[in-house]
């Protein structure tokens, strides 16, 4: 089953300065700057399920989530899926434009629904190319992402579907900061590119092991240090990965 191709946005009155501020992207800017783009930004809602861009189309937008959580698919013939990022406040969706590419590689799915701020790709591009601190945010953020893709991409390929969930479901808890999320096993199916029968069975495993409470797509980390433990180590070269990025640059 394909998530649906088309999505209606819902604009949201416009925010405050220090709600475009929860993306840690955006309050990386200096003030000046920040305020110079913030006239360019629509505050927009999203909902799960909610396709921003579609792998191989036109990208017409930008997304900075504030509370929302992005999933990003990479899509082979058109309904085979492995999710080779995730999006939070400490990201965007999109930042691709800055190196100049007019279509999207990847299907961008919303995982769970909240708020964001967008903007017109053009506009991005624009701006991109007049604000010295945009670029250099971007880049360390592209640099990022290429390197979660990369670590997921070696993962799939190696490691064991219950190690691939755990470090998924450590990945999201760092993005949303709770050890409780909704997910459910279509979804972490499409995402690790794997039947739902063997989501079943890793979700089942590390619920056995006093680690997570799983049922009806809530999720429950009971033991973060011992999920981590179950999880590959590509679990840390990823938070690592961003936790450098973000520091350098802020």
């Amino acid at each position: 089953m394909h998530p649906p191709r088309e999505t209606l946005m819902n604009f949201a009155a416009p925010p405050p300065i220090a709600e475009h501020n929860s993306n840690l992207l955006l309050a990386a800017l200096p003030a000046q700057e920040l305020g110079r783009i913030l006239p360019l930004l629509d505050p927009v809602t999203v909902e799960v399920g909610d396709v921003l861009c579609e792998a191989g189309d036109p990208l017409r937008h930008i997304y900075f989530p504030h509370d929302c959580l992005i999933s990003l698919m990479g899509v082979a013939e058109g309904r085979m899926t492995l999710e080779v990022g995730l999006v939070g406040r400490e990201g965007m969706v999109g930042a691709t434009v800055a190196l100049g590419h007019d279509t999207t590689q990847v299907r961008a799915i919303v995982q769970r629904a909240g708020s964001a701020s967008r903007m017109d790709s053009s506009t991005f591009r624009d701006e991109v190319g007049r604000n010295p601190s945009l670029q250099r945010v971007l880049y360390r953020y592209t640099d990022t992402l290429l390197a979660q893709a990369i670590q997921i991409a070696v993962c799939s390929r190696f490691h064991v579907l219950e190690a691939r969930l755990a470090r998924s479901l450590l990945i999201t808890r760092d993005r949303l900061q709770s050890d409780k999320f909704h997910l459910t096993h279509e979804f972490l199916a499409h995402a690790l590119g794997v039947r739902r029968v063997g989501v079943t069975k890793a979700a089942s495993a590390l619920q056995q092991q006093g680690l997570i409470i799983y049922s009806r797509g809530n999720i429950e980390i009971l033991d973060p240090e011992g999920l981590a433990a179950a999880s590959c180590t590509c679990y840390e070269i990823v938070r690592e990965a961003g936790a450098h990025a973000l520091h350098d640059a802020m």
